[in-house]
């Protein structure tokens, strides 16, 4: 099946389910979209199991999709730009100790609690995987997701300095994240005797360090080069330029691309740079189409999450797993939330449980479902798949559904309402 075919069917797939959603289903759109793709990818199987013949073109379809390097390489840029395009700088900026404790320590906490424990529990069950590979299911599943947080945090209402916390740890601990997931894998790759940890901290010194330095600069190009004209589409192509063109150098340079365009979207979207750089009709252009492009590319996203689920063969004892690893990864990011709030509570203004609200309304998306499928077969891909789809369907759909009345109840008379829509 040639490119276009394939993006054809992903489009208008992901614009049916987005009218079903808005017309009947009325929840938000992330939300919406995992539970329409869910209720299609289990009406599909049981159409598999009836009769083969008709789910084969749609997983031909599949099998033809690179799901991990469409994700990775093509929408998570756009989605993450967008995402830190219309992210609060000032708010941010206040709010930077904690985010940046909650990103890097609270991953790296997250992500080797829950591999000790992953690994004991599914030698419990009878599965006998290796410890570095628990590691790596470690890694992918602690990040938040900023696609699914972002999503969902339009629609709830949280106080401004807890929204702030939430989306700037998902946007920047999704780079280190990745970071992280990639160092393990090398050394899974090479096994841990033939790696130092000087070799190790200078890899991961590199990824982050750079990603931030690159996205600084690509910040920089697009202030002068935005600075210096007045017209609302070449004006924007920049902004699409500064992605695409600034991932595949961070690529190149072997640098975090996801937090080098984090970094580049958040100042390009702070209100100084807009005020010097953006006419009133530049900055409309420029919001709206950045907001239609993450409706579209979300919707392509949990279009494919769902339909990746036909050639996953779930089983009983992988899905117990998954359903074992969900208090797991929980209680795992709560632990490692803990002493980063400790620390600047007192410093900060914090919303009373913060620690219990981020949580629970720390989702997992797509992301983590993506570094699962980058897994080899001798990495136990299919194992980590099927438990990484379960955390994460629970997470958006269970957790997603909930986080506004958690956080109005453990707030109680700080929760804010949310934004009516207009």
């Amino acid at each position: 099946m040639d490119l276009f075919t394939i993006i054809t069917v992903l489009v208008v797939v992901s614009a049916s389910f987005a009218y079903i959603n808005e017309r009947f289903v009325k929840l938000p759109y992330t939300i919406g979209a995992m539970v329409i793709t869910i209720i299609m990818s289990l009406v599909l199987t049981i159409a598999g199991w009836m009769d083969s013949s008709l789910t084969n073109p749609l997983k031909i379809l599949i099998s033809e999709i690179e799901f991990s390097t469409v994700l990775l390489e093509i929408l998570l840029s756009f989605l993450l730009f967008a995402g830190a395009l219309h992210t609060n700088f000032d708010q941010l900026k206040v709010q930077r100790g904690p985010i940046l404790a909650f990103a890097t320590f609270g991953v790296l906490l997250s992500t080797f609690i829950i591999g000790y424990v992953m690994y004991y529990v599914l030698y419990f069950i009878g599965l006998d995987i290796s410890l570095v590979h628990c590691f790596l299911f470690g890694a992918l599943i602690s990040p938040t997701d900023p696609i699914a947080v972002l999503g969902i945090l339009k629609k709830v209402g949280v106080p401004k300095n807890l929204e702030t916390k939430i989306v700037g740890e998902s946007l920047f601990n999704d780079g280190v994240g990745v970071v992280i997931f990639l160092t393990i894998f090398a050394i899974a790759e090479v096994g841990i005797d033939h790696i130092t940890m000087q070799e190790i901290g200078l890899l991961l010194l590199e990824e982050v360090a750079g990603g931030i330095a690159l996205g600084f600069a690509l910040g920089w190009i697009a202030y002068k080069l935005m600075k210096s004209i007045d017209d609302y589409s070449v004006e924007v192509l920049i902004t699409i330029a500064i992605v695409m063109g600034g991932y595949l150098l961070a690529q190149k340079l072997h640098f975090s691309g996801p937090l080098a365009v984090v970094v580049a979207g958040l100042i390009i979207g702070h209100d100084t740079v807009r005020d010097h750089t953006m006419s009133e009709m530049t900055e409309l252009y420029v919001d709206k189409f950045w907001e239609t492009w993450d409706a579209l590319l979300n919707g392509i996203l949990f279009v494919l999450i769902g339909l990746e689920v036909l050639l996953l063969d779930f089983n009983a004892t992988l899905i117990l797993a998954g359903v074992m690893a969900i208090p797991i990864v929980l209680l795992s990011r709560y632990i490692s939330l803990t002493l980063p709030i400790k620390i600047y509570e007192k410093k900060l203004e914090f919303v009373p449980n913060t620690g219990l609200i981020m949580t629970w309304g720390g989702l997992r998306g797509g992301i983590s479902i993506a570094l699962a499928l980058t897994l080899t077969k001798e990495m136990n891909q299919e194992v980590f798949v099927i438990i990484t789809y379960v955390v994460v369907i629970f997470s958006i759909v269970v957790q997603g559904l909930s986080i506004g009345k958690v956080a109005d109840k453990l707030i109680g008379e700080h929760h804010v309402e949310p934004e009516e829509k207009h």
